[in-house]
Formats: C-alpha cells, sequence, structure tokens
C-alpha cells in the first residue's frame, strides 16, 4: 500500500500501487471543494493526466480548467477533438492548429494536400461541428502510449506526419509519449483529460480564411471566453507565417534541422535583418507623416526598451532628433499609489501615474514651451524636480514608452493627427508542430527568468510566482489598447528558443521540487529542450534579444 496526501484538503488515505488519478479522486471527492469539474492534476508538483497511475507515496492536488495545467490539459484535448473531427470529414486533410487569437485558437485546414488554404465552406464548418459533438456524446476515451522514439517516429512516418517525425528525430529523446483517439493518432507534449465527455465547453466558427476554436473561459470553464476581434494581432500573425513560409521553417523541427545543417547563424542574420527592416519602415512613416509623439507600449519583456533605442537610431538616420520621455517618472508619490484588494501597492494601475500633470506637460511642450519634468526617485517613492528641462524643437519627436502608453486617458487632449502608437510584444515565431503551438507569454516568461536572474532580482521560482499577476496585469491595463495601435512590431526571432535553452535550463533546473512553481519550471524545461541549444555568440549586441541575455551595446536606465 501506498499513501497519498490530496492538497486539495489535507487527507492523507492509503491506496494500492498503480492506482490511477481518476480512482484517486472518486476516494478525495466529497472532501474537494472545487467548483468546475476535474480534468486533471498535479502529482509531486508535475501536472499529469488522470490515467496516470501512481506506484509510490505522492502529493496530489487535483485540478479544474481555471488552473493553467488543467486549463492546457483541455484545451490540447479539444484540439485533439477537432483534429480527429477534420481528418474524419475530409480523409486526408491536414490541419494546422497556429495561434492563440480572439480569445480561441486560429486554425487552418487543407482538405486535401493538393488543396489551398481557405477553402472551407459554411457547410464544411458545420459538418466538423458534428462530428465533433458525436466524438464527444460517444465520451471517445483518450488513450496515452510511450514508446521508443524511433518507434514514435516511424508510426509518424507512415502518416506521413513530417511534422512530428522532424520534431521527435531531434528531440534526442530515447522514449516518447504518443496518443489515440479512436482510430486516430496523434502527439501532444502535456496531458489530455481521460475521453472526450468532459468537453462539454467549445465552439468552432469562421474566422477570416480558417476557423477560430473556442475555448472556456479561464475564470469560469462553464462558459466561453469572450470573443474578441483582433485583426491587427491577425494581421501581424499572418506576416509571421508567410515568413516562416519562405524561410522553410514550419516549426521546431525545421529549426532543429537547419542548426545540425550549419544554418544557425543564417537563421539568426535573417531574423535580425528582418526586425531591422521593420524598424526602419516605422521610422520612415513617422518621419513621412511628421508625428510629433510616439507612444510605445507592450506587455511585460516584450523587448519595448531595446525597440525603443532601435528606433531612435533610425529616427536620427532620417534626420530627426528623438527624446525619450518616461511615463514613470510622472508616478505620484507611493503613499498615494492605490492598493490591491491584499493591500499591496498597485503598481499597474492608471492612477498610479499623475495622468493630469503629464499631459499637461506634453500640451505644454507641443506649444514650444521649455518645461522642467520631475523624476521619480524609486528608492523615496517620491516625484523629484531636479533641474531637468525639455523643449522641443522642430525636428525633435518625443517617444514616450510605458505600460499606459497607449491608454487615451495619458494623452486624450493631443490631437491625433500628431500621435502614432505602436504595440510592441512577442508573437513567438514558431510552434512545436502542427497541433502544439507556443503560448506568446512562455516567451516573455522565459525572457524575464533570464534577465531577473541575471540582473540578481529575483530566482526562477520568484518571478514564475510573480508571473500570474503580471498577466492579470497586462489583461486589464495594455492589452485592451493593442488594437488601437497604429503599427504591432513583433520581437519574436525563429531561432529564439534555440538560443534561451543555454541561459533558461540552469535557471529553470534551479527550482526547488517540493515548491508550486515547480510545474511551471518542469513544463517550460520539456519544451524549450525540444529545441537544440545555439549559442548567442553571433547575437548582435543591439539585438532586442540582448536585453535579456546581456551583452547589449544599448544602455539601460533602472
Amino acid at each position: 500500500m501506498l499513501q497519498i496526501r490530496c492538497k486539495n484538503s489535507g487527507i492523507t488515505k492509503s491506496f494500492p500501487e498503480g492506482i490511477t488519478l481518476l480512482d484517486v479522486y472518486q476516494e478525495f471527492a466529497k472532501s474537494i471543494k472545487l467548483p468546475y469539474p476535474v480534468v486533471s492534476a498535479k502529482v509531486n508538483n508535475v501536472s499529469q493526466g488522470l490515467k496516470f497511475r501512481i506506484y509510490h507515496n505522492r502529493d496530489v492536488e487535483f485540478l479544474d480548467a481555471r488552473e493553467g495545467s488543467g486549463h492546457r490539459a483541455y484545451v490540447r484535448s479539444l484540439c485533439f477533438v477537432l483534429y480527429k473531427a477534420c481528418v474524419d470529414t475530409f480523409p486526408g486533410s491536414k490541419l494546422f492548429i497556429e495561434y492563440a487569437l480572439s480569445g480561441g485558437f486560429y486554425c487552418n485546414l487543407r482538405k486535401t494536400p493538393s488543396e489551398a488554404r481557405g477553402s472551407l465552406t459554411d457547410n464544411d464548418l458545420e459538418r466538423i461541428r458534428e462530428r465533433m459533438q458525436e466524438i464527444i456524446d460517444l465520451d471517445m476515451p483518450f488513450r496515452r502510449y510511450e514508446t521508443p522514439t524511433e518507434e514514435a517516429v516511424r508510426i509518424f512516418a507512415e502518416r506521413g506526419f513530417s511534422d512530428k517525425v522532424k520534431l521527435l528525430e531531434s528531440s534526442g529523446q530515447a522514449y516518447t509519449d504518443y496518443f489515440t483517439l479512436g482510430d486516430t493518432v496523434d502527439y501532444y507534449y502535456g496531458p489530455l483529460v481521460p475521453s472526450a465527455g468532459y468537453l462539454q465547453v467549445w465552439g468552432v466558427e469562421r474566422y477570416a480564411e480558417g476557423l477560430l476554436l473556442r475555448v472556456p473561459d479561464w475564470k469560469d470553464p462553464s462558459k466561453l471566453t469572450e470573443k474578441v476581434e483582433q485583426p491587427r494581432t491577425f494581421e501581424v500573425f499572418a506576416e509571421k507565417v508567410h515568413w516562416d513560409v519562405i524561410m522553410h521553417l514550419a516549426n521546431a523541427g525545421d529549426v532543429n534541422k537547419a542548426v545540425l545543417n550549419g544554418n544557425g547563424s543564417e537563421l539568426i542574420q535573417v531574423s535580425e535583418a528582418l526586425q531591422e527592416k521593420k524598424i526602419v519602415k516605422i521610422a520612415e512613416t513617422i518621419a513621412d507623416k511628421m508625428k510629433k509623439v510616439v507612444l510605445i507600449t507592450g506587455p511585460s519583456s516584450s523587448g519595448k526598451t531595446t525597440f525603443c533605442k532601435r528606433l531612435s537610431v533610425q529616427l536620427k538616420a532620417c534626420g530627426l532628433r528623438p527624446l525619450s520621455f518616461s511615463t514613470d517618472d510622472y508616478f505620484v508619490n507611493r503613499v498615494d499609489t492605490p492598493l490591491l484588494p491584499n493591500g499591496q501597492y498597485d503598481f499597474d494601475n492608471i492612477k498610479a501615474v499623475d495622468c493630469q500633470l503629464l499631459e499637461d506637460h506634453l500640451m505644454r511642450l507641443m506649444r514650444g514651451e521649455s518645461v522642467e519634468v520631475p523624476e521619480y526617485n524609486f528608492t523615496t517613492g517620491k516625484r523629484e524636480y531636479n533641474g531637468k528641462k525639455l523643449r522641443l524643437q522642430k525636428d525633435t519627436v518625443l517617444i514616450i514608452e510605458g505600460i499606459h502608453a497607449l491608454n487615451p486617458l495619458l494623452t486624450e487632449k493631443i490631437p491625433n493627427e500628431g500621435k502614432y502608437k505602436i504595440f510592441v510584444s512577442a508573437l513567438t515565431s514558431i510552434s512545436l508542430d502542427d497541433h502544439n503551438w507556443i503560448p506568446t507569454s512562455d516567451n516573455r516568461l522565459l525572457r524575464r527568468i533570464i534577465r531577473d536572474y541575471n540582473k540578481g532580482a529575483f530566482t526562477a521560482r520568484e518571478t514564475i510566482s510573480q508571473w500570474h499577476n503580471v498577466c492579470e496585469a497586462e489583461q486589464q491595463w495594455i492589452l485592451p489598447f493593442q488594437e488601437t495601435a497604429d503599427v504591432m512590431f513583433n520581437s519574436a526571432l525563429n531561432i529564439e528558443f534555440a538560443v534561451l535553452r543555454p541561459h533558461a535550463e540552469i535557471i529553470l533546473m534551479s527550482v526547488p521540487k517540493n515548491c508550486e512553481e515547480y510545474a511551471e519550471a518542469h513544463r517550460l524545461l520539456k519544451f524549450i529542450r525540444y529545441f537544440i541549444p545555439v549559442s548567442d555568440q553571433e547575437i548582435p549586441p543591439t539585438s532586442i534579444m540582448r536585453e535579456f541575455v546581456g551583452g547589449s551595446s544599448f544602455k539601460y536606465e533602472r
């Protein structure tokens, strides 16, 4: 007999060796107070499916679809149902689950190998929906198999899954898990729910040339995530896919193959050139339209600071004089900062910024006046006036960077024709394979973990523990304004994860196994190890990547 402690209730019970988590849950169910159905679990802080068998004493925490691991298990399983419905409805079809968009996941379907994307009809979609519902009503089980990697490669090669073959061949793993749903085989890098009947909240609808897979809301899994139209974000992702095709980099396997063939340096050079080309175009647009105020924002670790510096260089090349203007200097005194429900300061709140003073100074600068601007002392928590004065010349462009830069409350009195709004984000440039995307937030989290660790600011465990609150603040104060931007800049590189791996791996391995943050560290390690490591030696000193891995030629204040 073995001992299992349920972390949800704090109760420990004895069970026979080899018992499944699903059977364990039945024993603890009455003592577990979760408002939504359990979909997965953590065993000693590692995510597992409910069919996982236990052979030693363990701590177990059962999860519903509100928790990150549970939500991902639900969404992966829903993707498998969508894929099976597509191949059952259109034998020989190929599904591409490309990226998160508009509260769901944007997908493309080729109904036949020779057919182009974007040929779906309304009738096609209805047939796919009907087949998905049949699979769910039948409560088809998901089955997991563990096999030597060469056997998994053979299975997927026979089915023409070149994306999975390239990924697994270059993964370096001795054994690989794969899943079946009926007679359909697929690969996912995390656990699934036990059976299709668990998936009661979902939707499929047309979106652009493809379809949108709707998924449950994080906070209330009994309803769908609200759909938000994101035409500009879609345009940036479409541009990313276009360049992926040109560079023959559809997935991680392609990146690994290029690295193994000695083309890693070229990938770095081309990726950097594409970003520089985009920055040049933005600078020329600002110059041509004679914009006086450039507003730049983006979520945490998107590379805003380096982007601003590179944009400033290109603006100078256009004959302009860029002047940086930080919203951080307009923080209210710390004693006046709004508080979170837990009593901590809410520095992300728009009320933490003296918008009235900032806008007054901007208006005066726009009128050609000389203005003494404050400098915020982060040690004392007070604004100080130290004699720093600004005045705009005819050729001056004011660059304002901050999390609230696109919030209309900050610059509502400045005419729109004088403003140019830029949203910067790391819109992950690569997927593991056709059905396993990498969330953009994972890209940024890895960047932040590395930067925090290198600066001695936070350990990986501390950064991970704060990340949920960071993302919550972004959802409230930053992301609602991204579609109002005049242009969106994608700061991610195709080869980024290969470059981040040598930095992130050792840092993530330092997270203790007995803490909650280990689950996230373990997940990040698992996916980043699919990428063959690449040295950052050839990353240029002006690269956005240098903001995180170190070695930048730019100087960063604070």
